[in-house]
């Protein structure tokens, strides 16, 4: 009997933020998608991006916690998100709320900010360093050059 070997961790998370990536060309000119792993199966629950033009609010994460909970796989535990930027505080808090286990991004805020978008400058590694609401563990940087080159094409449109 052969069995296929098991994919590491990295080329895991890639594969998922390749999701995110695609999910954000929806909205090339604001390419912040999220996907929302169950990690027991290792599918793809749930996903998201920017429509912001509709609602302030629906950053890709946001749209993604609701793409869960109109589901009803919300209150799953061992829960990752894939999102292609690291979140703002709004977009963090809704992730602990949700009590998402690990959060896997692209590109950082500084990146966002050096960059020439508006940031509230506020990372979310702080907003979990002030919240009682559980942990989470946060995993920077997964495909940052490709989630880069999302925002500095989209800053050139």
């Amino acid at each position: 009997m052969t069995t296929s070997p098991t994919p590491s961790r990295s080329a895991l998370d890639e594969s998922y933020m390749r999701a995110a990536i695609e999910l954000a060309r929806h909205v090339p000119q604001l390419p912040f998608g999220a996907v929302i792993v169950d990690r027991s199966s290792g599918k793809i629950i749930a996903g998201g991006f920017n429509q912001s033009a509709m609602n302030p609010t629906w950053h890709g994460e946001i749209v993604a916690l609701n793409d869960l909970a109109q589901r009803g796989l919300h209150d799953r535990p061992s829960l990752a998100l894939y999102t292609t930027a690291e979140p703002c505080p709004m977009c963090m808090g809704a992730i602990l709320w949700s009590q998402i286990e690990e959060l896997i991004y692209g590109t950082s805020i500084r990146f966002l900010q050096q960059t020439g978008w508006r940031q509230i400058d506020i990372l979310a590694s702080e907003v979990l360093a002030r919240s009682p609401l559980g942990k989470c563990t946060i995993v920077p940087g997964v495909l940052e050059e490709e989630c880069n080159a999302l925002f500095v094409e989209a800053r050139r449109t």
